[in-house]
């Protein structure tokens, strides 16, 4: 029996292939670095793709695919992918929504946590021998009690949400769609809620029109003392903007687990302070990502079975 081709898009999805290839056949994209051959050839046999979902998967790519109807994305996000454009070419979308979504609520309040009680910083002075009788390092504030900002509301903002209010802090937030719902306060806007907040949480879904939303003056409303933590893309965040902001202390400290580009270089961030940098592993837990996996599998067996999809991307 004729196995159906797929398309592993990005390189850190290799891993994938022990438990794919007894049912597919495997056609790794980074392995034809010439595109217009690899269209002219393995392209034409490309049946469905398995991509991590922030990995730009574009027209050049996909329009040359003439046989293409899945994009299983392994992420519960896929801003990488033009869904519009997809549909309009009969070309389904699949993500693993909610989750990873606790275990990347761990990990922002962890890294903010980290930064602002300078616990990094802390942890480096012991290790190089830095702390005397004398020095300890400079005293940072309190967490209880300060505001809290969420952008966006969804699985892992709620997850930091609940988080942060045990720790006896007033919860507010903002997103492009009202929760009349919610637990809690929506702000009139994304500056009157980088205003209010003495650390701010980004944890919205992206796409193009979040680009740069986190713009320099929303980090300057945040202000000398607060925080910026980011879990949701690189690109929602004005980077630049944000290094300059922490460099001359326009911002207190910031919490990253996302960059752009990525990866990002260690130059990027030489003798930039208060600052806790992690390599996008927020979800990537030795639960979760079996359970994404498993998800991706599912709706490959669900297309390929003539089923309907279990998490399709609406339109």
């Amino acid at each position: 029996m004729t196995k159906p081709v797929l398309l592993i898009a990005q390189p850190i999805l290799a891993p994938l292939t022990g438990v794919l290839a007894e049912d597919y056949e495997l056609v790794r994209l980074w392995e034809h670095p010439d595109l217009a051959a690899f269209l002219a050839g393995e392209g034409q046999r490309i049946e469905a793709i398995v991509a991590a979902g922030e990995g730009p998967l574009g027209p050049d790519l996909l329009g040359g695919l003439p046989r293409l109807r899945l994009i299983a994305c392994v992420s519960a996000g896929y801003d990488g992918v033009d869904v519009g454009w997809c549909a309009g070419r009969g070309i389904a979308v699949t993500h693993s929504p909610g989750v990873n979504a606790e275990d990347v609520a761990d990990h922002a309040v962890g890294a903010a946590i980290c930064a602002w009680r300078g616990i990094a910083e802390g942890h480096k002075r012991v290790r190089e021998g830095r702390w005397t009788e004398s020095d300890r390092g400079p005293m940072r504030p309190s967490l209880r009690g300060r505001k809290v900002g969420i952008v966006g509301l969804g699985g892992i903002g709620a997850a930091i949400a609940t988080r942060m209010a045990a720790f006896g802090c007033p919860i507010a937030w903002w997103g492009p769609n009202p929760k009349p719902d919610a637990a809690w306060p929506m702000a009139e806007s994304l500056m009157a809620l980088a205003k209010a907040s003495d650390l701010l949480f980004v944890a919205l879904r992206a796409g193009p029109e979040s680009r740069r939303l986190v713009n320099r003056g929303v980090i300057e409303a945040v202000g000398s003392r607060g925080l910026i933590c980011n879990v949701s893309r690189g690109f929602v965040i004005d980077q630049d903007a944000l290094i300059s902001a922490l460099k001359d202390g326009r911002l207190g400290y910031a919490a990253l687990d996302v960059f752009d580009p990525e990866p990002t270089t260690a130059e990027t961030w030489a003798g930039v302070p208060n600052l806790v940098l992690t390599p996008h592993t927020a979800g990537a837990t030795l639960e979760s990502v079996p359970a994404m996996v498993a998800m991706m599998r599912e709706n490959l067996r669900r297309h390929f079975a003539g089923e309907p999809l279990a998490t399709p991307v609406r339109v």
